[in-house]
């Protein structure tokens, strides 16, 4: 539930960021404010994307075997991963200019007098994280169908939305309780943490279909110190990807992947400047 929750609350600022700029955008003048109601169509056009592509996973997942599901779910994660960790790369390298990249294309599409041109980009950006949002969660939320928690999760993405709002609105006051600055750096960290934790995930649905092999099985027990099946561990386990008794493939893995963020953050570096940009708070 946890992990609905955060997603759908990191996710929906996003999308909330990028349509609130172009509406502070439009609504500052007389022509902007035509586009106003293609603005709102592009958010409905993505929402409908992202529900679209939801209903596809459904049906994907209804006709395969038990197998084949144990496979979707492997690869699932696993892309998941991937592309939380592209969402943060990317905004790291280029935040600093979403401000200005939005408006800029906007007032391209005003000038033009070109409403559907603003119609797509708002629709792009809101179904990017509508979509992301499915493939990150869809191994939680099946999982949670088969175990008849449907109803609780479906209230855990209904309270990470209320609390986006609430998150948004509180960043709007202009840095007096957060910025947006240090939003995105503390986000950014769960984020990958949690893209840990996904890795993992697909890790221990390839060893179940004996794709992958364990080496030593377990390398340790941490359990009596601390159990991943509840408390603490359970959060630490679904948000950092802990195994109180990993094998020594996960802690290989799990190693290399954060080698790779480190020398992935080494080679933006010199390009970037840390996280957002000073126009969002």
């Amino acid at each position: 539930m946890d992990q609905v929750a955060f997603i759908v609350w990191r996710e929906s600022v996003e999308a909330l960021l990028v349509v609130g700029i172009l509406y502070t955008w439009l609504r500052a003048s007389a022509d902007g404010r035509r586009g106003l109601p293609w603005l709102w169509g592009g958010v409905a056009a993505g929402l409908m994307l992202a529900v679209a592509l939801a209903l596809v996973f459904m049906g994907v997942s209804t006709w395969l075997s038990d197998t084949g599901q144990e496979w979707f779910q492997a690869i699932m994660a696993l892309l998941a991963c991937g592309l939380v960790v592209q969402m943060v790369l990317w905004m790291k390298k280029h935040g600093r200019r979403l401000k200005s990249d939005l408006v800029s294309g906007a007032a391209v599409n005003v000038r033009r007098n070109s409403w559907w041109g603003l119609l797509i980009l708002v629709m792009i950006a809101v179904a990017r994280e509508g979509s992301e949002t499915v493939v990150f969660l869809w191994g939680t939320v099946l999982a949670g169908a088969q175990q008849d928690q449907g109803l609780a999760l479906a209230a855990a993405g209904v309270g990470g939305f209320l609390l986006a709002l609430l998150t948004f609105y509180i960043l709007q006051l202009g840095g007096k309780v957060i910025t947006w600055r240090r939003f995105f750096q503390i986000t950014e960290i769960l984020l990958l943490l949690l893209a840990g934790s996904l890795l993992m995930n697909g890790m221990d649905h390839l060893i179940s279909l004996d794709a992958v092999p364990t080496l030593v099985d377990p390398l340790w027990d941490t359990s009596t110190l601390l159990d991943d099946s509840s408390g603490v561990g359970k959060v630490l386990a679904d948000f950092a990807g802990y195994r109180a008794m990993p094998s020594l493939t996960h802690v290989m893995i799990f190693a290399l992947y954060w080698l790779l963020i480190a020398l992935l953050y080494r080679w933006l570096r010199p390009a970037v400047a840390p996280a957002m940009v000073s126009s969002h708070g």
